[in-house]
């Protein structure tokens, strides 16, 4: 059963497969998610405009390029084909290291939070992707836990070095449109798979479609609220 995933709907459908591949693989519109899940956190109390900035880069490079390489070259399933297994991992790595840097300036600086919950996202990062340990975290739980949780948390600690109620609301709601949009995205992929019907396939496409709209819209529209109210 194939697992090639260029045929799904966050891919690009004009230019050559290797550019249709290289856009995929960023997976943006759940990477984009999981960033304005971050600044649901960073912009909940008060805060820094520079920080929220650098939140969001943090995990945009973080999931969007370290966790999304990692998986195509380190996991069981290869869904973008044989690529450059060195090139790829490299670039991962070297994102990685990026991303730990800002992330650690910040925990020295003021947000010593930063380092139980960078810490625990890189093992998710590791564990998930390379599917380490048997596979044993690459489920539901640890999607939820770094996908949602654990971004909000990382917005809040970069900010104000603590997590309000507020925040653990914000991740609550987080927990919920992430395990709706996994669990979409799951019967969605396995209906492309398996050529199943193209009415379900569109349902499941248009399901994920309004998820990622949504939640960027409603971001956008915090945002304006936080800068202009």
């Amino acid at each position: 059963m194939s697992k090639d995933r260029t045929a799904e709907w966050f891919v690009p459908k004009f230019g050559s497969r290797k550019f249709r591949i290289s856009i995929g693989i960023l997976f943006l519109p759940y990477t984009s998610i999981v960033t304005c899940f971050v600044a649901w956190g960073s912009l909940s109390g008060q805060f820094e405009v520079e920080r929220t900035i650098a939140i969001c880069v943090i995990y945009f490079l973080a999931v969007g390029i370290s966790a999304h390489f990692l998986d195509a070259v380190g996991g069981n399933t290869k869904p973008w084909g044989n690529l450059p297994r060195r090139r790829i991992a490299a670039i991962a790595i070297l994102t990685l290291g990026i991303v730990l840097s800002i992330g650690t300036y910040y925990a020295f600086l003021d947000s010593p939070l930063l380092f139980p919950i960078g810490i625990a996202e890189a093992f998710f990062l590791l564990a998930y992707n390379l599917e380490l340990f048997g596979g044993k975290f690459h489920n539901n739980l640890s999607t939820l836990l770094s996908w949602a949780i654990l971004p909000v948390f990382a917005g809040a600690a970069i900010q104000t070095n603590s997590i309000s109620l507020e925040v653990i609301v914000l991740s609550g709601i987080a927990a919920v449109i992430t395990y709706i949009l996994i669990t979409t995205s799951r019967k969605y992929k396995n209906l492309i798979i398996e050529d199943g019907n193209s009415s379900e396939i569109r349902k499941k496409e248009l399901i994920l479609k309004m998820i990622t709209i949504s939640v960027i819209t409603a971001t956008v529209t915090f945002v304006i609220l936080r800068f202009y109210f």
